[in-house]
């Protein structure tokens, strides 16, 4: 099981998740450095779905996730190409072979992007950054420390590699310039971020951080990571927590609103209802409300980026929750109410999650064209399919 289900209550309480304060965590001292937003590449509208490595290497579950895109709005793919597991591909880099791990890749990449290219589906690369122990585990001078010098390690024993070594950084770049050549139109970086600093794990040392504080280090990345990706005419795309658009200081993690959205083409915060405490934004049971969470939590991340000068269209795209987890179980009226949401917020585009990769029992919940449906009299309307 994933992060992305799994509640963050070590990065905010459930008070400061309520009232959406300025939380500024304890370990993250030092101001981001005031920067005018990037150029940023002209975002379409996207609406995807997310598709694990198990459901890349199988034709015959990526030709039934190709028909739900056929017949519905859905137009983006985004695919698992590096995550906690090692590469999802066959690399012709040497220096990432070295990192490729055991768990198998996608059999024919270049055919199955084709394909995607020719039923109108943009093909996304996700790939995982910090949280890469198949790496940590070839490269253990690149790893997060203890005190003492040894491998840091997580609640589930996995080594994390340091989000301030650049040679690591290097790396993940090489991977999505690798892939963008082959094909895919789209990179997508996961876990930008820090482990926990769970009090009841060991302190967390990072070498090479050189007084630089978590928000900008993230940021650092994904600045250097846009400029190269950039340049091959893709846009560069992160994930973060949900709590990052309503919370004003930085998470514990690093991640902060206003250092990270304008270094990348488009953000994509999980907001799912489920992963919210009780009583945030006022609600006694967020799961039982996706409309109201999303809603708040998106119109609040628009504010945040007109504040920064970025009045991109589609520069927010949130994660959507297409899986059941408490009650009540998610459906496809779950899955309306999360876009009108989006739309009402000022957005037309999303992505949906399910850990599975199982998507038939929402397909009642997606629209038959792709059309505009978000709140302003300047939307563009995209050609329907």
């Amino acid at each position: 099981m994933r992060y992305r289900l799994l509640l963050p209550t070590v990065l905010v309480s459930s008070t400061l998740a309520a009232q959406t304060p300025a939380a500024a965590s304890p370990r993250v001292t030092a101001q981001v450095p005031a920067a005018a937003p990037l150029p940023l590449i002209a975002s379409p509208v996207v609406r995807g779905l997310y598709i694990n490595r198990f459901a890349a290497q199988s034709t015959k579950r990526m030709r039934q996730l190709i028909a739900i895109a056929d017949q519905t709005e859905i137009n983006a793919f985004v695919i698992d190409i590096k995550d906690e597991f090692g590469i999802n591909y066959k690399t012709a880099d040497p220096v990432v072979q070295r990192n490729a791990g055991t768990a198998g890749t996608i059999g024919e990449l270049r055919a199955l992007l084709d394909t995607l290219k020719t039923h109108k589906i943009l093909a996304i690369a996700r790939i995982v950054v910090f949280k890469d122990s198949v790496t940590a585990r070839v490269n253990p001078q690149w790893t997060i420390r203890k005190t003492d010098g040894s491998a840091w390690r997580d609640k589930q024993g996995l080594t994390w590699v340091n989000p301030y070594h650049h040679e690591l950084w290097d790396y993940n770049v090489r991977i999505a310039e690798e892939v963008v050549k082959l094909g895919f139109g789209e990179v997508q970086f996961d876990y930008i971020r820090f482990p926990e600093p769970y009090k009841s794990l060991p302190q967390q040392v990072f070498p090479d951080a050189n007084g630089v504080d978590k928000p900008a280090a993230l940021a650092e990345f994904l600045s250097y990571a846009k400029g190269r990706i950039g340049k091959l005419g893709v846009r560069t795309t992160a994930d973060i927590f949900g709590l990052v658009t309503t919370v004003s200081g930085a998470l514990e993690v690093g991640q902060q609103w206003e250092a990270l959205s304008p270094r990348a083409d488009v953000l994509l915060p999980m907001v799912y209802p489920s992963h919210y405490p009780h009583g945030a934004f006022n609600l006694a049971r967020p799961n039982a409300e996706p409309y109201k969470v999303i809603a708040a939590a998106i119109t609040r991340a628009r504010e945040r980026d007109e504040k920064l000068g970025i009045h991109t269209p589609e520069h927010v795209r949130p994660w959507l929750q297409a899986f059941s987890l408490g009650q009540p179980p998610y459906g496809p009226a779950e899955i309306r109410a999360q876009k009108q949401a989006v739309y009402d917020a000022g957005y037309d585009g999303w992505v949906l999650w399910h850990p599975g990769s199982k998507y038939e029992p929402f397909v009642p919940g997606l629209d038959k064209e792709l059309e505009s449906h978000r709140k302003s009299a300047s939307a563009p309307k995209p050609a329907s399919r």
